[in-house]
């Protein structure tokens, strides 16, 4: 973990039951009391301007994941209030993001735009309660106007308006009569609250922009603290959790709701809990959106971002997503957690789930000069030690076969149990062979090596010799059989921890210039000729991949690394 560590709110008990994250704990209080009927309706509220992240993930599995545990449900509501930003294709993604985490919402998705109508209703039976006003002044002012936590705002002029002006204005407002940033819909609360969200909130602003679900049936979007909690009461939404910058925003959310409010309706609750923060990671969408507008990445779903579509391309499984929130818990203060944490839980799960292939990312040749120039045998070696269910394969040995150029070194120190001149290794599932000579170019750079191997020391023979022991065991693939594939490294895309923390540097200037290696011609096992998009496998000591589902195709195949094999995290917390 990282600074300002936080034990999550909901941990293991003496019974080895998980006792209650404070979120729970409130739901369950409501249950005992027969609140809302016993009903528990969460809701998940993303914004339709971009594509989700790894932040967004945790909240999904949290509101999903608090109704399955009361029995409840889930909306899933799109907050489409601001036509500029807003377009179909992040709505496609989010709706695909939700399920591939494992997760389906109740019935239909709903769109705060469902209900443009009874919003603009209530705004004006607030106007008509004098609660609400119309401002002429351009936002910039507006803004001055309502001064510092410490300092008094000032009131607009046009605050003590007549109803039937207001009423007036309003209405030729959503006509279409005034140009974008003329007039304004305020709410008439007060300009001395230590709460800045409570002095005179914008509640509608004039936005003549076609949107993608009405069209241009509308001119006039609600501001997110209007629409936001009344859309929670329309849909009957008991608990709406989202994360703890809204705490401040909460006083408005209620006074909203207290003039619409009809008693006997289910009231929402607001709850918040700490978003999340990971190292090494920014999670702003502004900011992952100019990563894609100015081609630092290859897109939003670019294996180097935290957006799930991301992740999900390099290779994470919804269910070590899954994990990760489960494991880092809900917290009630900002903290921050180390990416190693979210990389532990993928190599969890892949672990037990990836099967073992022999992959050679940067070949060097050998010939084994006593091995018979026209034979292949194939050898069987087992998919996953850690399920045998997976049972075992059969790969071909030959004469000519690839290892790593960094499994040799020629001058090799006295610990380097790998292949050296004159010693010996173990193919791994094969045979223990003997480094005899090795053959450079004009360049003096090795091109082959020329080996003998042991024909009584064959893996499994059941041989006395087969049991003879070397301190080295390498992966390898036969040159005959091997197939082409290009691979792809993907490292952290921030060699800084904390890249959106310097006040005084653009966060861009931490960006990685290793954060992506280009491999072409590595060599891979013949078993994986068909492998599938979205395939995870375990390159033997290399680190775990998967097929790109994006440009990987029959015949030219790519695969992403998804992470090392290395678990420093894991190690750390032994």
């Amino acid at each position: 973990m990282t600074e300002n560590k936080e034990v999550p709110a909901r941990t293991t008990g003496e019974e080895g039951k998980k006792s209650l994250n404070f979120i729970e704990s409130i739901i369950e209080e409501d249950l005992k009391n027969n609140k809302n009927n016993g009903v528990v309706l969460t809701r998940f509220p993303p914004e339709p301007n971009g594509y989700l992240h790894i932040g967004h993930a945790k909240s999904i599995c949290l509101n999903f994941g608090l109704a399955q545990r009361y029995n409840g449900k889930t909306n899933l509501r799109f907050d489409d209030t601001n036509p500029e930003k807003e377009e179909v294709e992040y709505v496609d993604s989010i709706m695909e993001d939700v399920r591939w985490l494992g997760f389906q919402w109740e019935g239909e998705p709903r769109y705060a735009s469902d209900y443009f109508q009874q919003l603009y209703d209530w705004a004006v039976n607030i106007i008509k309660n004098g609660y609400a006003y119309v401002d002429d002044q351009p936002a910039e002012l507006i803004s001055q106007q309502r001064g510092t936590p410490t300092q008094a705002g000032i009131e607009s002029p046009y605050r003590n308006r007549s109803v039937e002006e207001n009423l007036d204005l309003f209405i030729r407002m959503k006509n279409g009569e005034f140009k974008e940033g003329e007039k304004v819909l305020r709410a008439k609360i007060g300009m001395t609250s230590p709460n800045m969200h409570m002095r005179d909130p914008i509640m509608y602003r004039i936005l003549k922009r076609e949107h993608h679900r009405t069209g241009n049936n509308w001119c006039i979007y609600p501001m997110y603290d209007f629409a936001h909690g009344q859309s929670d009461y329309i849909e009957g939404i008991t608990h709406s959790v989202c994360t703890l910058e809204f705490e401040v925003h909460r006083p408005l959310y209620e006074w909203y709701l207290e003039n619409v409010y009809t008693e006997g309706d289910i009231k929402p609750r607001q709850i918040e809990f700490a978003r999340l923060n990971l190292s090494y990671t920014i999670m702003s969408k502004r900011k992952l959106l100019e990563l894609v507008q100015k081609n630092i990445v290859n897109g939003w779903d670019d294996p180097r971002m935290p957006t799930i579509s991301g992740l999900r391309r390099r290779g994470f499984t919804s269910a070590s997503i899954r994990k990760f929130a489960d494991t880092i818990g809900v917290a009630k203060r900002d903290n921050v957690i180390d990416v190693a944490v979210l990389e532990h839980s993928l190599r969890e799960d892949l672990n037990q789930t990836a099967a073992r292939v022999m992959a050679v990312l940067n070949p060097l040749k050998i010939v084994i000069t006593n091995y018979p120039e026209d034979k292949d045998e194939w050898v069987k070696i087992e998919n996953n030690p850690e399920d045998e269910t997976m049972g075992t394969r059969e790969m071909p040995f030959s004469r000519e076969i690839y290892i790593e150029q960094d499994d040799f070194m020629e001058d090799a120190p006295k610990k380097f149990f790998r292949l050296s001149p004159g010693n010996e290794v173990r193919l791994k599932a094969a045979y223990i062979i003997k480094c005899e000579e090795v053959i450079k170019n004009t360049d003096g750079n090795i091109t082959e090596l020329r080996c003998t191997y042991d024909p009584d020391s064959r893996s499994g023979s059941g041989t006395e010799a087969s049991q003879r022991k070397v301190k080295g065991t390498l992966h390898w693939v036969s040159a005959k059989h091997a197939i082409d594939v290009e691979v792809r490294l993907y490292d952290r895309l921030f060699n800084d921890e904390a890249p959106d923390g310097h006040k005084e540097k653009d966060y861009k200037e931490f960006i990685n210039p290793e954060s992506l290696k280009i491999l072409k011609n590595c060599k891979v096992e013949p078993s994986l000729k068909d492998a599938q998009a979205e395939s995870k496998y375990q390159f033997q000591r290399l680190g775990y991949f998967c097929v790109d589902k994006k440009d990987s195709k029959p015949g030219n195949l790519v695969f992403n690394r998804t992470v090392p094999l290395k678990d420093s995290w894991g190690k750390m917390n032994k």
